[in-house]
């Protein structure tokens, strides 16, 4: 539970918070609201909109924003990007479990394996919860890779910034037989796949050495997934939702170890819309 400082001007009869509302309540505020107020009264009631209780500021304000949501309606949300064409950097994302590499090439994001590390994902550095994630992705036909979601960092100050784990949606070239590109695999959760093995059936909707377009819907305990169109998984798993309901967002380049290469994976147009 997140701790509050409260400086009590007791002359006036207000209260400074320097942390939200939402510390006394589960319930998020919209993020189009913007904060709630800092300096608030000193009373404790119960707040509109199911929001708990808290001072009559707040609840003002909550009353003000359910009235303009009436009047103006609740604005749609939208996607943003998080890597595009005009990307010039790689601000807001951090290497993680690894040493491979990533930088910007031809307005994608390239990672590279390097010899002797292990799985290495360059991670978002803000957690989603539910979202409607989309992307497009290449790689090399003997190099296996996937994008985590809803991610976490076991031992964040160790080497390398800890160990990624959580539900990753696999990518993996079709080859001649197919392969389990866009199904869902507990990476380090000890769990290996957690698309049932009845349902984990090869097929070759990846269409090897081009452009994949990948869309992934992550809302409750469900997980669904399509590549380049076509419907891949729709998984509801409870377990893996109560200790990864939010997390972070990694781009895989597998790890190697001592085997030849280098081998690359390729992702641009990354765009995540909350849900």
């Amino acid at each position: 539970m997140k701790t509050l400082t409260l400086l009590c001007l007791s002359y006036f009869g207000l209260i400074l918070l320097t942390s939200t509302a939402e510390a006394f309540n589960k319930k998020k505020f919209p993020a189009h609201w913007g904060d709630p107020p800092k300096i608030q009264t000193r009373d404790f009631r119960p707040l509109p909109g199911g929001y708990g209780n808290g001072s009559s500021t707040l609840a003002k304000w909550i009353s003000k924003n359910l009235e303009q949501d009436k009047i103006k309606g609740i604005p749609k949300k939208t996607f943003t990007t998080l890597f595009g064409p005009d990307t010039k950097n790689l601000d807001g994302w951090s290497i993680k479990s690894g040493y491979a590499s990533y930088k910007i090439h031809e307005k994608s994001i390239l990672g590279t394996t390097a010899k002797g590390s292990g799985n290495t994902f360059l991670c978002t550095d803000k957690s989603y919860s539910n979202f409607e994630l989309e992307f497009e992705v290449k790689c090399n036909n003997k190099l296996n890779s996937g994008v985590q979601i809803r991610s976490q960092l076991k031992n964040p100050s160790s080497k390398y910034g800890g160990r990624v784990n959580g539900p990753q949606i696999e990518i993996e070239a079709s080859g001649q037989n197919g392969a389990e590109a866009g199904y869902v695999y507990g990476e380090a959760t000890g769990r290996g796949w957690l698309t049932p093995k009845d349902r984990l059936k090869p097929h070759k909707h990846f269409k090897d050495g081009e452009w994949n377009k990948y869309r992934i819907i992550a809302k409750g305990n469900r997980i669904q997934t399509w590549i380049n169109g076509n419907k891949i998984e729709d998984l509801t798993d409870e377990a893996i939702y109560k200790t990864h309901s939010t997390g972070l967002i990694g781009l895989q380049v597998h790890g190697i170890g001592k085997n030849a290469g280098p081998l690359t994976v390729q992702w641009r147009n990354i765009k995540i819309k909350e849900l």
